[in-house]
Order: C-alpha cells, then sequence, then structure tokens
C-alpha cells in the first residue's frame, strides 16, 4: 500500500512497524543520498542527521532513508529490543503517517570491519528539484516474508548453490514487486546493493543479471556483511538518485 508523506514531499510502502518498504520522491522533489565517514554511533548519528536536515531549512519530515550498521547479527528477539528505542525515537520525531512508518531502512553487519556498536551509515532525505525522473530507494530485503507477526524465511539454513538461487529469486521477485508499487522499474535504479558472505558469483549471471538488467551496467556493489537476524543470508538493497554525496561530520 502505496501511502503519501505531504511534509516529507514522497510517498512511501507501507512495511512493518521498524521501517517502510520504499518510497518514492513527489513531483518537484528529489532524493538525496548521503554516505557519512566516518560512522557515526546510533544516536549522534540520528542528532546529527537531524540537525543537518534541519540546517538545510528541510523539515525532519523529508528524512526518508536510514542505513545502519550492527557490530554483530541477532538473534530476532534481540533484534526486536533493538528496534524498540530506534522505533521510539522516530516517534518522538513525529514521522509517522497514518500510524505507519516512513523510513526505509537498510541494516547489516559488516564481517570484513564490524562496527564497534551500532552506527549510522548513511541517509537520505527530500529536497526541491525540477528533476522529471522520480527518484527512489527500496530497504533492504531478505529471503523472509515479513509481517507484523514476524517472518517466515526462504530455503532457511540451505547456502547451496541451489538454496542461494531460492533466495534470491525470492528477495528479486520482492524488490521487483516493490518497483512496481513506486511505479519504477530495474532500468531506474542508479545503485544496486547485496549484503552477504556467500559465494553468489555464479549467481549473478543467471538469476540477478536477467531480472536487474540494465541496473547491473552501473556495477554491483557486493558488501562481504550479513543481515541483521541471524536466521537470513542475504539482503539486496536498491535506490535510483541523481545525488550522492558523503558527509564528513
Amino acid at each position: 500500500m502505496l501511502i503519501h508523506n505531504e511534509p516529507g514531499n514522497f510517498s512511501f510502502i507501507s512495511g512493518i512497524a521498524p521501517f517502510s518498504f520504499g518510497c518514492v520522491a513527489d513531483k518537484g522533489y528529489e532524493i538525496v543520498h548521503t554516505t557519512l565517514k566516518p560512522l557515526s554511533g546510533l544516536w549522534e548519528g540520528l542528532d546529527l542527521v537531524e540537525r543537518y536536515i534541519k540546517g538545510l531549512g528541510r523539515p525532519l519530515n523529508s528524512l526518508c532513508g536510514l542505513e545502519l550498521r550492527l557490530p554483530q547479527i541477532l538473534s530476532p528477539e534481540d533484534f526486536a529490543r533493538f528496534n524498540r528505542p530506534y522505533q521510539e525515537k522516530l516517534a518522538q520525531w513525529k514521522l509517522g503517517v497514518n500510524g505507519r512508518n516512513p523510513v526505509a531502512r537498510t541494516n547489516v553487519a559488516d564481517q570484513t570491519s564490524p562496527v564497534k556498536e551500532a552506527s549510522v551509515y548513511g541517509f537520505s532525505y527530500t529536497i526541491p528539484s525540477t528533476t522529471s525522473d522520480p527518484t527512489f530507494i527500496l530497504s533492504g530485503a531478505p529471503e523472509a516474508r515479513l509481517s507484523e507477526s514476524g517472518f517466515e524465511v526462504v530455503a532457511e539454513g540451505d547456502i547451496s548453490s541451489e538454496g542461494l538461487r531460492r533466495k534470491l529469486e525470492f528477495i528479486l521477485e520482492t524488490t521487483s514487486g516493490w518497483l512496481g508499487e513506486l511505479a519504477r522499474n530495474w532500468d531506474d535504479a542508479t545503485r544496486l546493493n547485496l549484503y552477504t558472505v556467500h559465494n553468489i558469483h555464479p549467481l549473478i549471471e543467471s538469476t540477478i543479471a536477467p531480472v536487474t538488467k540494465a541496473a547491473t551496467r552501473n556495477g554491483l556493489c557486493w558488501y562481504y556483511a550479513r543481515p541483521p537476524v541471524d536466521r537470513f543470508d542475504l539482503e539486496l538493497d536498491a535506490r535510483g538518485v541523481r545525488q550522492e554525496q558523503i558527509l564528513r561530520p
């Protein structure tokens, strides 16, 4: 279900309590993606995001995406505990629309250079724009059917080539559906990110490229990272933006 966030100047796909599934900028606006370098601890990083957006003269409602990094993967119960204060922070900012969280999110645990604490890696927000090409972001999608009552993992525990193929096919079906809800397609993507520690190289040509097609012209960014919940093995997100920037706090 696509919901319009009028004060934020974007529409979003209603997801689950911790995040929406993706968003697209309104006509006359565009989404800007920002990466923090270095990363900031979660609460310091969220304070930085607030100051930065307000410093641009934009309402905090224009925040439409957050990318987080965890020091380690979590059990479903611990992940739920992690989400509660995060959701409370967004509620304090009064970002909700019709009782739904409009902010898309990717949240993974880097396995090569892990953070010492939960951290903000990047964020996205809307600004006025003359572009006629709608910009968008998608949340990270794992190989699971997500709902408010829980999740059902596809090919759980199966990291064989066949298991990974099934997981990827499900993720690509899910994200393609989200793109359709945003009236976008893979040709509109400027960045395609995959998060896994498993060998998906043999599946790039056979499984990923036939679906994402032109999106892979810009390359596939493979993060050696794990999804946040210990029952997941893969996560994928995407965006189509005109502006990518680095913010050095």
